[in-house]
């Protein structure tokens, strides 16, 4: 049975003969076959995570995932607070604003004061495959998933035995790079343990890195219908900020937890399955926001300490069981508490200091939503999806949250789908709470995709292809003005962008594959982070004992300033990994990154490293 974390039937529990690399549950709480739901998904599985030995998923998905960009500082670790990057870009709809939504199995990971991601946590030792949902999902997954979702899918062990792997790394800039991972099944029970470290000290004096982790999965099967999970993951970094080259900053220091704990029970049967999870991710954070003057340090640290805890059901039920005629209902309930604290404490005395630039810093918010979805298969070639979502905010009230889609499969390889759906995003706690803008009467963000798609397989050829349009107008966006001289948090923004999305693969035969994709973007207001084309092309070869992959990106009219002093990026990556079988378990692997040494920024004041080295060695058993 292929059971995985909460959201994530049973491949079995549905009689349709799906092929499992067609199989999503980020789009349907329920595994389904992508072919039949009207959002795009992009599949990144574990292999093409793995591929290039990368700490971070995130890297691998700006490559692989058309009008998504992420951005970067160093060769590691992308920190918090001022200087930071890890900034997940979607069509020109910004994580680093909460308006783009991370899950693990299906549950909602952002900071729970400033509402956003926090990259450093999404380490590729827990994923099993990432599926990237292009464009609101915030039906199933309400407040911040206005933009997108990337739901990070964790590991088990499907099979009996036992699994060991270890990698080692090194390379340029003092870098060190080490997991090792232990997976079991034995009968019922199955469990996923692993641990990484990684250290770097980077192209810039004082921007250290230094990251722990650690996740574990237990599973226990019940019988073929029902089986439990619990499941962890833990993530401490210290990071550096060394401010910008004009504005260096000094003891920028940053001690950062993160951490995210569930458990849940599911149901799989024959027509019916669904889950009840209960989860909690938390936060704590120590930075000090440095000084420009090494002689005068400051004297204080900011700290804050989040959680957001929630519970979640879902049960999906196929109402008619007559293919190709069938229909699926899913009925969905969420809570949520989300707490936060922020202060600053005295470095001399470590007392909680009274600051005048802030306001009450205590605070916490409720959310409670339910949801229906409703697909139905037509015929063979046609199926028709809608859903709708009530979400109350014990601050700003409820949230009506619709979506509507259709599929036509002209042939039985292919698909054009078109789609229509609303995003939301709940004030954070920042911008209502804390420091002089805020505004305690501020709405949800709100925004409407429109979106038309193509995707066709074409038989005997290896090869695949696919092509998106869409257009997105989000009103009532969080922007800080002066009102009578004074900075405040208000509803005036607008977001208005079209663009278009090409992807291709191909498998020229037993050795070679190809992949590539493209995007396109205009912005009516200009976003940070946020390039007008991105082109990525990919190849990865297999040959006896050895294996190599190889990427070229090209980043045009990547926006590092907005606003008066625009400023705009444009260059090109060439990134190579290269490896080589040595002994049955035991491969070794060396990959060069930016090897056109490339000078170029990402995040303004904040020089990429030219062209990087790292080698190492991979142990399996």
């Amino acid at each position: 049975m292929l059971t995985m974390a909460f959201g994530v039937a049973s491949a079995q529990t549905d009689t349709t003969a799906i092929a499992l690399d067609n199989v999503v549950v980020t789009g349907t709480r329920t595994a389904a076959d992508v072919r039949h739901l009207p959002m795009t998904v992009n599949v990144i599985n574990r292999e093409k995570l793995t591929e290039n030995f990368r700490p971070n998923i995130l890297p691998t998905l700006t490559e692989q995932v058309p009008g998504l960009f992420t951005t970067a500082r160093g060769m590691m670790g992308y920190g918090v607070s001022g200087g930071a990057a890890g900034g997940i870009n979607f069509r020109g709809v910004s994580g680093g604003a909460g308006q783009l939504l991370v899950l693990i199995d299906g549950h909602p990971q952002y900071q729970g004061i400033y509402g956003h991601p926090i990259a450093d946590s999404y380490q590729t030792l827990m994923a099993e495959r990432v599926e990237v949902l292009r464009g609101p999902a915030s039906v199933l997954y309400g407040s911040n998933a206005m933009g997108g979702v990337i739901n990070i899918v964790t590991r088990g062990m499907h099979y009996d035995g036992v699994r060991t792997n270890i990698n080692l790394g090194t390379g340029s800039w003092g870098t060190l790079q080490a997991e090792i991972s232990n997976q079991v099944r034995s009968g019922n029970f199955s469990s996923t343990v692993a641990a990484q470290y990684g250290r770097s000290d980077n192209h810039r004096p004082r921007m250290g890195f230094e990251q722990y982790g650690g996740y574990l999965k237990l599973g226990y099967d019940f019988n073929e219908h029902w089986n439990a999970f619990l499941d962890g993951n833990l993530t401490r970094f210290n990071a550096t900020n060394p401010g910008t080259l004009d504005a260096p900053i000094y003891e920028g220091d940053q001690w950062i937890t993160r951490g995210v704990v569930s458990a849940g029970i599911e149901n799989h049967y024959r027509r019916t399955n669904g889950a009840l999870s209960i989860y909690s991710n938390f936060g704590r954070h120590k930075i000090d926001d440095g000084t420009t003057d090494p002689s005068k340090p400051t004297a204080r640290y900011f700290r804050s300490e989040d959680a957001l805890t929630g519970i979640s059901w879902y049960q999906s039920y196929r109402i008619w069981d007559m293919i190709p005629t069938q229909g699926r209902i899913t009925i969905g309930f969420d809570y949520q508490h989300i707490y936060g604290n922020a202060y600053y404490t005295s470095k001399e005395t470590g007392e909680v200091m009274d600051t005048p630039n802030k306001q009450s810093g205590k605070s916490y918010r409720n959310e409670v939503a339910g949801y229906v979805e409703y697909r139905q298969d037509l015929a063979s070639w046609l199926t028709l999806d809608a859903g709708i979502r009530l979400d109350y905010h014990s601050i700003t009230g409820p949230e009506w949250v619709p979506q509507a889609g259709i599929v036509v499969r002209p042939v039985s390889t292919g698909e054009i789908k078109a789609m229509v759906s609303k995003g939301f995003r709940n004030p954070s706690m920042r911008e209502m709470y804390l420091y002089p803008p805020s505004n305690e009467d501020l709405k949800p963000e709100r925004l409407m995709n429109y979106e038309l798609s193509w995707k066709h397989k074409v038989v005997g050829t290896g090869l695949t292809y696919g092509a998106n349009i869409f257009y997105l107008k989000g009103d009532n966006m969080i922007q800080t003005v002066r009102i009578e001289g004074k900075p405040r948090n208000v509803n005036t923004g607008e977001i208005e962008n079209y663009g278009v999305e090409l992807e291709v693969s191909y498998a020229l035969n037993a050795h070679w594959h190809l992949d590539a994709n493209e995007s396109f973007l205009h912005m009516k207001n200009h976003v940070l982070g946020a390039p007008e084309n991105k082109t990525y092309l990919g190849a990865t070869w297999h040959q006896n004992k050895w294996n190599a992959s190889a990427g070229l990106m090209y980043i045009n009219g990547l926006y590092t300033e907005v606003g008066e002093n625009e400023m705009k990026e444009s260059f090109t990556l060439l990134n190579v990994t290269l490896g080589y079988q040595l002994l049955k378990n035991v491969g070794l692997w060396i990959k060069g990154e930016n090897l056109l040494a490339q000078k170029y920024e990402i995040n303004a004041g904040f020089p990429m490293p030219r062209a990087t080295f790292m080698g190492g060695v991979n142990i399996c058993f």
